[in-house]
């Protein structure tokens, strides 16, 4: 076997063994009895210190110095196991390992919070979660920005004061746009009680109807949305809601753009570094297309409609347009998951100001629950009311996940483009969508976005899908059309 070939043998076993630790974390937030999460905190403590120890064996080194690769393909896996490689190397073992236990046991610890609107009973625990997070930035980043060390996690070759910079951008628009439409007439809300288990059926219809493969997937139910796994096993999650059918429809299909990335990846690429998407920002570019550009269209809407009047009866709404008017409703609230499209971004721009804050020191835990109400107040006009509808919404923070958030708001700025691009290709998309037929979008995104996987950086992927240097004006100029009309501005 030449070097490359080692190295290559070497990563597919080092990525099954990350595919077993992802799977523990499914089952964690899925099926796993509450009384099993501190063996669970040992098991993925466990398969961190094995994970870490082949991550940063010195093997890899040495092959990496004497692989000579062939082809394009094995020079882009070469840059991605080198680049893991000098990170890993950087951190401790024991900090490693430490990091994988806290945030096991802080995940069902915030979950238990965030029932019991206990802010108080969480903040022990996720200052060991910061402390430790802040030690790994230290040691990544070697003297330079913690918080850059943590974002190239999620989204490599970009710093803070890119993504700060893209936020001030975005930022007066969708200020103005949102001030704007919140003059106007608000749409209905939806009303009434809708069976949980109807949703479900309806929301695998969604799923299958937007290209998700059940042979290699499946669709649970969580606390928290999320998509798992890569190549033959990509699993969702979606939750439901009695009076709020969209939150799970909605979820399911935010879900199974991440899921259909990954089931779209080459498969020669299969357990190696190319294997999976490329970045969280390109990730979320399919979640957030799938969902919203396409999803939350006026052409499948129209389609949706029809399907909820099957599966519900009479609803309350007795017409497509009013029910497009519905699903977009633009609308005060607290919740990420659920803000509309003109608001999302601005609640992904507090988080990321205040994670920021978190890693450089410049802000404490203890301070974190008043920091974020006067935040939000700052920036929607009124006080948060529990804490589960303020800083113990989300699970991101309990599970270490720093840097991640802002890839949320890249991941719309890519999905502006792609969708500008996806529109010129496909001059009679719309009549595709309102037959609920997504196979065109998503053939298109999966030939050229998906299917490279790893193989070029996240920038680089999206601009050679759209034809564009990536920027907001696509995205910003999408929502002003789409809005203004809606709202007759």
């Amino acid at each position: 076997m030449t070097a490359f070939d080692k190295l290559m043998t070497f990563q597919r076993e080092t990525s099954a063994l990350g595919q077993i630790a992802g799977r523990l974390g499914w089952d964690q937030e899925t099926v796993m009895p509450r009384g099993a999460a501190p063996q669970r905190a040992e098991e993925m403590a466990a398969i961190e210190a094995v994970l870490h120890a082949r991550r940063s064996d010195p093997r890899v080194a040495e092959w990496l110095e004497q692989a000579a690769p062939q082809d394009m393909a094995g020079k882009a896996q070469l840059r991605e196991i080198r680049r893991s490689y000098e990170r890993a190397v950087k951190v401790p073992a024991d900090l490693a390992t430490a990091i994988a236990r806290v945030t096991s046991a802080a995940q069902g610890k915030w979950a238990q919070a965030r029932a019991d609107e206990d802010v108080a009973a969480f903040l022990p625990v996720l200052e060991e979660v910061v402390s430790l997070k802040r030690q790994e930035g230290a040691a990544l980043a070697q003297g330079g920005d913690v918080y850059d060390a943590m974002v190239e996690d999620y989204e490599p070759y970009t710093t803070g004061s890119q993504i700060a910079a893209i936020f001030d951008a975005m930022r007066p628009r969708l200020v103005a746009l949102r001030a704007a439409v919140l003059d106007r007439p608000e749409p209905a809300a939806l009303t009434g009680r809708f069976d949980e288990l109807t949703q479900m059926r309806l929301s695998q219809k969604l799923a299958v109807a937007f290209g998700y493969d059940l042979n290699n997937g499946r669709v649970d139910k969580a606390v928290h949305p999320f998509s798992s796994g890569s190549g033959l096993d990509v699993r969702i999650t979606t939750r439901t809601s009695e009076t709020d059918p969209f939150n799970c429809f909605y979820s399911t299909i935010h879900e199974v753009g991440h899921a259909a990335y990954e089931q779209g990846i080459d498969r020669d690429y299969l357990l190696t570094p190319l294997g999976r998407g490329v970045s969280m920002g390109v990730h979320e570019s399919q979640s957030r297309i799938y969902e919203n550009q396409l999803g939350r269209s006026r052409a499948f809407t129209g389609w949706l409609f029809e399907q909820m009047k099957t599966a519900f009866g009479d609803f309350g709404i007795n017409e497509a347009d009013a029910f497009y008017a519905t699903v977009n409703r633009v609308h005060n609230g607290y919740i990420r998951t659920e803000a509309d499209e003109v608001q999302y971004n601005l609640h992904i721009m507090l988080r990321f100001d205040l994670e920021r804050a978190l890693m450089a020191g410049d802000l404490q835990v203890a301070d974190l629950e008043g920091a974020w109400n006067d935040r939000f107040k700052a920036d929607f006009g009124y006080a948060v009311d529990k804490p589960s509808n303020g800083c113990l919404q989300d699970v991101h923070w309990s599970v270490g996940l720093f840097g991640y958030f802002p890839t949320y708001s890249l991941g719309n700025v890519y999905a502006g483009c792609l969708n500008q691009a996806l529109r010129a290709a496909i001059p009679d998309l719309d009549a595709q969508l309102a037959c609920g037929d997504t196979s065109g979008a998503t053939g298109w995104l999966r030939e050229n976005v998906q299917q490279y996987g790893g193989l070029y950086a996240p920038r680089e992927v999206i601009q050679r899908a759209s034809g564009i240097e990536p920027g907001p004006e696509p995205l910003l100029t999408y929502l002003e059309q789409k809005f203004g009309g809606l709202y007759g501005l």
